[in-house]
């Protein structure tokens, strides 16, 4: 009888996380609407393609980012891991002109790969809070970064033009880079959904304890977890060489930042346990629509880290208010079965 508590609360936060989702889709649209009054260029085709590609980094590092937070941790070196794997994407094509573009974007993702391993190992073996892992990993990755570059910058002229098309091509009117995004993200959410092994990052964020009795093997699930997003955050270097074409040792500097914001206010937990991707996804478009939206309504730049520090406290006190409900919800059901 009281299985049906957790399948009850189950649920209660799948619509919750679907009414979250709702909520930030009739965010943008409060957003939108006002601004496309004082512009209406900013709902045009080439506006709405803008936002979409302006936020197709974030949304990406998010998809990633995902992965990690469910478990109750947290990966703030994506931004370095994007910076080093830019620069280095970039000069590697600089430095061997007529090297395809797939093998330019996979050495790019390897090189995340290696800085995702470095996270989870320290995080998942070693069991350093993963805070304190990532936060010196960002300074260390970027150290090596800036070591590496020595104050040179790559500019578009050295790149291929190929590389270039890709970021600011389309494809059936999308673009090319707004369609990778949307690959990636689907793909995660497909693994979180899908695979029992996504699914066991659900269960070690919400109860790591009662993960380990349960059998799943969670440091190898966490590392996983940080390697995925060190691959992400990989290919999203590789995705910024194609976006902006001129890439130095500063790239992606306080990107991890952003990418936190927009998966909490997407509605994952910052306590580990729920959320999906494409609410973080939609977190991502959200903040970075702000952005757009303060600068055509000439608003000063420093409101934008203003609110979206606001909405990443307001969603945190949420998350905690669910949390305590679906904890009195569960203990409500089980009194009642007993």
């Amino acid at each position: 009888m009281t299985t049906a508590a957790p399948s009850r609360a189950r649920r209660v936060a799948d619509l919750v996380g679907r009414a979250r989702e709702l909520g930030i889709v009739v965010a943008l649209a409060l957003v939108v609407i006002p601004t496309a009054f004082v512009n209406p260029r900013f709902v045009e085709a080439q506006g709405i393609r803008d936002l979409l590609l302006n936020a197709s980094v974030v949304a990406v590092l998010a998809a990633g980012q995902t992965l990690v937070v469910v478990t109750r941790n947290v990966d703030l070196s994506v931004g370095s891991v994007l910076g080093i794997s830019a620069f280095l994407t970039a000069q590697t094509f600089a430095d061997h002109p007529g090297m395809p573009i797939v093998v330019g974007m996979l050495l790019g993702t390897l090189i995340g790969l290696v800085c995702g391993a470095v996270n989870g190992l320290l995080v998942a073996v070693g069991r350093v809070p993963s805070l304190v892992v990532t936060l010196g990993t960002l300074y260390v990755f970027r150290g090596v970064d800036f070591a590496l570059a020595q104050g040179t910058q790559i500019n578009a002229t050295n790149l291929p033009d190929e590389l270039l098309a890709m970021g600011n091509g389309r494809l059936f009117g999308i673009p090319v880079l707004v369609l990778i995004t949307l690959a990636v993200v689907a793909a995660a959410a497909l693994y979180l959904r899908s695979y029992r092994s996504g699914r066991d990052l659900y269960a070690i964020g919400s109860n790591p304890e009662a993960a380990v009795l349960a059998g799943i093997p969670v440091p190898r699930r966490v590392f996983t977890a940080f390697l995925l997003s060190g691959t992400v955050a990989g290919l999203a270097g590789a995705l910024w060489v194609a976006r902006y074409g001129t890439v130095d040792a500063a790239a992606g500097t306080g990107l991890e930042l952003q990418v936190v914001a927009a998966v909490v206010v997407g509605g994952v937990a910052i306590f580990g346990g729920s959320g999906t991707v494409v609410g973080a996804a939609l977190g991502a478009l959200l903040l970075g629509t702000i952005a757009s939206c303060l600068v055509v309504l000439r608003i000063p730049a420093f409101w934008q880290q203003a609110i979206s520090g606001a909405l990443l406290i307001g969603a945190i006190t949420v998350d905690r208010l669910l949390a305590l409900r679906l904890a009195r919800e569960l203990r409500g059901r089980s009194d009642h079965d007993g």
